[in-house]
């Protein structure tokens, strides 16, 4: 971490996990001086076998079902994109939707004719597991939830969500990309058909990473649009054929080796690493945001961690963040608009997000409720 810096944007992106840097710098300059192609055959081990393994080990999966992807956004998409749903079918999403989801979504059940159905929360914001235990029926094709909303920070009960649809019809899909790296992620658990995540944010890796779990009965309910020639072959004018039998089959060939490294060292390191936040820091950062005067938490769920958000009755959110940055707080100015059916639907355009890693400690947030109370005594 920079010297004096206190960095609460993890949410954004985190501060590189140690060996993350030395291991994309050790790789260009092998590339600079072998020849991209010859680094990356000598290279070939941790570039096709290790870095499958280790992402697997990390959310309790086997090698083979881990896809790599250029973002959260992309593995996401490479999945509901191109599911084969019947026509007519429902689509359940949460209030807590990403945007970029929801507009996947949105295509999705417009191609297929289906219906696009928001599940309930209650007055304390958690989803209503019996409103969907008792509207499920053989027509819901699709459940997406959000592990972790970036907005908002709550844990949604998705152990309990995937133990509610088990032997149903639907494809359940998760988006860990908040909590991979920050709390415990368990497919087996959790029950997912996919599971997607981003290398950037709590897992400390490179920016331009992402991947995926796919568990194999759904990989037939995926129609790609095309297969990389990594995977497959054209047999002749009208035919071709995918030779690979693991998940990677969805993948493109071409990538960034050097943030594929990066990833790898960030997953290793957060196989050893205690990386969720102290119960303190995170009880010290909501403690502190709900005794500011005239900041109005947004922190629902029974269940949260990592993150914290709030507006300000008087000052906009950027006054917030660059006062802060002044006195070496990085925070970040969230837009409503992003998570459009809870935020946007309250009248939210802009707030400002906190978020903690392990790196951060009472103390960082003692300097932030110092620095933030003299923001808004102003």
């Amino acid at each position: 971490m920079t010297a004096g810096m206190i960095h609460l944007n993890t949410a954004g992106a985190g501060l590189p996990a140690p060996g993350v840097t030395a291991a994309m710098t050790g790789y260009l300059e092998a590339e600079a001086t072998a020849g991209p192609y010859e680094a990356e055959q000598a290279r070939a081990d941790d570039l096709t076998s290790r870095v499958y393994a280790v992402l697997a080990d990390l959310v309790g999966a086997q090698a083979e079902h881990i896809a790599l992807f250029a973002s959260a956004t992309d593995a996401w998409c490479r999945i509901a994109c191109h599911l084969t749903v019947p026509a007519g079918s429902r689509i359940w999403t949460t209030p807590y939707e990403y945007a970029g989801n929801l507009i996947a979504l949105q295509r999705l059940a417009a191609r297929r004719r289906c219906v696009l159905e928001v599940i309930p929360v209650g007055s304390a914001g958690d989803l209503d597991l019996e409103w969907m235990r008792a509207h499920l029926d053989d027509r819901v094709a699709l459940v997406s939830v959000v592990h972790m909303p970036s907005a908002v920070g709550l844990i949604q009960p998705v152990e309990q969500i995937g133990a509610l649809l088990a032997g149903s019809a639907a494809v359940y899909v998760v988006d860990a990309c908040q909590t991979v790296g920050q709390i415990r992620v368990d497919v087996d658990a959790i029950g997912c058909h996919a599971l997607t995540a981003a290398g950037r944010k709590f897992l400390r890796g490179p920016r331009g990473t992402g991947f995926a779990y796919l568990r194999p009965d759904l990989w037939e309910r995926i129609d790609p649009v095309f297969y990389d020639l990594h995977v497959a072959q054209a047999l002749s004018l009208h035919e071709h054929r995918c030779d690979v039998d693991t998940a990677a089959r969805f993948e493109t060939a071409e990538r960034g080796n050097a943030a594929v490294l990066g990833l790898l060292a960030a997953a290793e390191y957060a196989r050893g690493a205690s990386p969720a936040p102290t119960a303190e820091v995170y009880a010290a950062l909501t403690a502190t945001i709900r005794q500011t005067p005239g900041a109005r938490p947004l922190m629902p769920g029974s269940r949260r961690g990592g993150i914290a958000s709030f507006t300000h009755d008087r000052l906009p959110p950027e006054r917030i963040r660059d006062a802060l940055a002044d006195d070496g707080l990085n925070t970040w100015v969230g837009v409503g608009a992003h998570t459009p059916l809870y935020l946007a639907a309250a009248g939210i355009e802009r707030f400002v997000r906190t978020s903690v890693h392990h790196y951060n400690s009472v103390a960082d947030i003692e300097a932030f409720g110092r620095s933030l109370r003299r923001v808004c005594a102003a």
